[in-house]
Order: structure tokens, then C-alpha cells, then sequence
């Protein structure tokens, strides 16, 4: 989205792989559903310039069996506190994983400007395990 680094070849690698990937779709009130991942040719526009899975939804719960969520982000910092966009999607998304106990690696694709000494948080805020940018992955202790 906008200046995001793109995930299409990512995308595309691990559905090679054969690994099953959801992508999120924007509901009205903010909050995120979820359907699979079917190729390229599977993916619709949708609002705020985004593409989204034409497939089946499995709902707003179905992140909770996932082993990794790739976040977006504006920045992070070097202990791993992710700014967002601010429309709260992604808090949802973080604290339904907490309720139901679920632990992915949390990951934020970003541009090496991004990763900076301190973004502002907040008391519900919770750290990424991860930052990848063309010059590499760093991961942060937690």
C-alpha cells in the first residue's frame, strides 16, 4: 500500500513452497477479516488502493492459528515498537492473538530509513519480533 515495500514476490515464493498464506480484507468498521492466498489472478481491488483475496472469508479470528503476521508499519525502533498507520487494524489483529494466546512472530517489512533510534508508544502497544529490509533481517530480543 502506498510506499509499503511490495510482498508479491514473497508472496509468490511461499505459495511455491507450499505454504498456506492469509491475506487480510479491510471490513467497514476497521477491523480485519481474513481469506487465502490463491495466486495473483485471485486478487481484487478493493478500497484505500488495496487488493484483496476473492476466496471465502474465515473471519477476523482466523489470525490466531497463524505461526508468523507480517505487520505494516511507518517505522520501528530498536526495541522493536512498531508505528502504525493509526487506523487500528493491526492493534485489533495484535490484541485478538494475546486474548486467544496465540504467539506468531510478529514481522514488519519496512525500508532501511524506517528503522529508527525511537517511535512514539503507547501503553497497548506491543513489540515486534522482527524488522526485514533490503539490507537484512534484524530481529529484537523480548
Amino acid at each position: 500500500m502506498g510506499r509499503e515495500p511490495g510482498t508479491r514476490a514473497l508472496l509468490e515464493a511461499l505459495r511455491g513452497r507450499g505454504v498456506r498464506v492469509l491475506l487480510p480484507v479491510l471490513l467497514a468498521d476497521n477491523d480485519l477479516d481474513w481469506a487465502a492466498y490463491e495466486g495473483p489472478e485471485h486478487l481484487l481491488p478493493a478500497g484505500r488502493g488495496l487488493l484483496e483475496p476473492d476466496g471465502p472469508r474465515l473471519g477476523p479470528a482466523a489470525v490466531v492459528e497463524a505461526q508468523a503476521v507480517l505487520l505494516p508499519g511507518l517505522a520501528v525502533d530498536g526495541a522493536g515498537m512498531r508505528l502504525g498507520r493509526g487506523g487500528g487494524s493491526y492493534d485489533r489483529v495484535l490484541a485478538r492473538l494475546t486474548a486467544a494466546g496465540a504467539h506468531p512472530a510478529l514481522v514488519v517489512l519496512l525500508y532501511d530509513d524506517e528503522v529508527v533510534a525511537r517511535v512514539p508508544s503507547e501503553p497497548h502497544d506491543q513489540p515486534v519480533d522482527a524488522v526485514v529490509t533490503p539490507a537484512g533481517a534484524r530481529r529484537f530480543p523480548s
